[in-house]
């Protein structure tokens, strides 16, 4: 055992005399030893009951012959460190995560993982380091959280930040928007909509890294403590079959990913973090790809923030599983990879119990919400390496817009024009330089897109920006562009008025300003000094790649 290296043999006495220190026997010392990695903590409400669960997980290790031992990664909350500084950490803290959970595995060569995450960049994080390490893994989330009711009405985390769009122009009370804010988040559990965390989630189960039911089985439900008790003798056998994190980490398992991504509609985050933990396992997975699965993939799912339903809705109709299986019968998945069941995707689909229970949240192939998949990739003089939007949430008169470019020069400057009512309809708001280099952190920019909605303006303004989205954005909201402004990209030449073309179902993005004007701009035009200039956040602005690779560090 891997293990052995650290308490087998007469050169290993000091060793299990520390572990002793901490209560282990000589039998649990002698069975495999299994790293639990936990982000649990009272800051993110989907990682305050982390604790209960892991709990469960070891007790799943310790009656499958295993013994836990158990560790801590950081945790950012995308919603509590939206629109402030703290945004800038949030990105970067994935490669933080990553890098801490390979540490402690490589300082402690454990037999086997656990992953228990749940939130915005603490996922794709800790999947990262199990790419890395490439032991027997396994994920096992905290679980979404409930919907919440306010007079009647389903809300989420969303419907609070369009509130506050809605309150700065008059359309909601004081009193309405704390009634939104009081009801929006019932309890423990990451975000419940089709969010970053979720979508996240949801992969873990067609990527075969995690049991079904990881995705959507909800965070208060006693159904979530025996998933944790079953991953934990799950990632057991795993150990025994010494079946590693990249055997199940294959082109073909990315590729199913990328089919149920565009089949739920996904978080436009996925083309970050899919193509991160693909550079992990070896696999290159271009943006290309997203667009040629999203082309022959229906959207089936009307997820909030595009729709109605939240992750409760799509647990009770059958869970990914169901929409796995939908994908399946017409040919759109691998179904001979393997997951952490021990068996193949077919054999797992193959169970009766996997079945679609309603028709209307999860829809079949040939009555789908959208023919293609929920994201679409653009390119264009705009974005060469790409930009992604989440097309299913695009009203329909968006998607294709030209109009005049309002350019900011940070999130902050573009927010202030939207709340006091200097975006007029038909406006393109840009927002740059603030890309995984040029943030530094590439944050996300759920509060402008929200006071849009809430102001009722997303159905008549675009938003692009280097920087990136919530998994709740709704709108024409383009992100990722790439190159960033910061490193030379065109978006750093736009010019107030210039005209914008998009194009979502042409995948085109382009300005509309004469070559020649370009040039003389380009000529005049200076890298902008950095923002920070110590710290962790002014090593990770220097070592970050491009946005359009995952935004991985060189």
């Amino acid at each position: 055992m891997r293990s052995d290296l650290m308490t087998k043999g007469i050169e290993r006495a000091p060793h299990r005399s520390l572990l002793k220190a901490i209560g282990y026997t000589d039998s649990e010392l002698k069975r495999p030893l299994i790293g639990v990695a936990q982000s649990a903590n009272e800051v993110i409400p989907g990682h305050v009951h982390l604790d209960r669960v892991c709990q469960a997980v070891k007790d799943g290790i310790r009656m499958a012959g295993g013994t836990p031992m158990e560790f801590s990664t950081i945790g950012i909350c995308d919603g509590i460190a939206m629109g402030h500084q703290g945004m800038k950490y949030s990105l970067a803290s994935r490669e933080l995560i990553a890098d801490s959970v390979e540490s402690m595995a490589q300082a402690y060569p454990f037999d086997g993982l656990v992953l228990l995450p749940n939130c915005d960049k603490i996922v794709p994080g800790m999947i990262m380091a199990g790419a890395r390490l490439d032991l027997p893994t396994i994920v096992i989330s905290g679980g979404p959280m409930r919907t919440g009711v306010c007079n009647g009405r389903e809300i989420d985390l969303i419907t609070v930040f369009e509130g506050m769009g809605k309150f700065k122009v008059g359309d909601l009370s004081e009193a309405e928007l704390t009634d939104l804010e009081n009801a929006a988040c019932p309890g423990a559990g990451s975000c419940s909509g089709m969010f970053t965390a979720n979508s996240m989630n949801c992969l873990t189960e067609a990527l075969g890294i995690a049991l079904p039911g990881n995705g959507t089985i909800l965070a208060v439900d006693a159904a979530r403590i025996r998933l944790a008790k079953e991953s934990g003798e799950a990632l057991m056998n795993l150990v025994a079959k010494n079946i590693t994190m990249r055997q199940i980490l294959t082109r073909e398992a990315f590729h199913n990913a990328l089919a149920v991504d565009m089949a739920f509609g996904g978080s436009t985050n996925t083309s970050l973090h899919l193509p991160a933990i693909a550079h992990e396992a070896g696999i290159e997975l271009p943006l290309a790809e997203f667009n040629r699965v999203s082309s022959k993939t229906p959207h089936i799912c009307n997820m909030s923030p595009g729709g109605p339903d939240h992750m409760e809705d799509l647990h009770q109709a059958g869970g990914v599983s169901a929409i796995m299986k939908t994908l399946a019968r017409q040919g759109l998945l691998n179904e001979e990879t393997l997951s952490v069941t021990g068996k193949t995707l077919k054999e797992v689909l193959a169970d009766p119990k996997v079945m679609v229970l309603n028709n209307e949240t999860i829809r079949p192939l040939d009555n789908p919400y959208h023919p293609t998949g929920g994201l679409a990739i653009l390119s264009g003089n705009l974005a060469p390496d790409g930009a992604v939007v989440k097309q299913s949430a695009v009203a329909p008169e968006m998607l294709e817009h030209q109009g005049p470019a309002r350019v900011f020069d940070s999130e902050e400057a573009a927010f202030s024009a939207i709340i006091n009512q200097q975006i007029k309809s038909g406006d393109v708001i840009v927002i740059r330089y603030e890309g995984p280099r040029g943030g530094p952190g590439m944050r996300e920019m759920l509060s402008p897109t929200a006071a849009l909605a809430g102001i009722g303006l997303d159905k008549e303004v675009a938003l692009l920006t280097d920087g990136r989205f919530s998994g709740g954005t709704r709108g024409a909201a383009i992100g990722h562009i790439s190159p960033e402004a910061a490193a030379g990209g065109l978006l750093g030449l736009v010019a107030e008025g210039d005209l914008i073309k998009i194009d979502i179902p042409g995948r085109n993005l382009e300005l509309i300003v004469d070559m020649n004007e370009l040039e003389k701009r380009k000529a005049a035009w200076q890298p902008p000094a950095a923002t920070i200039k110590k710290g962790y956040l002014a090593r990770y602005a220097r070592q970050v790649g491009s946005a359009a690779k995952g935004a991985v560090l060189e």
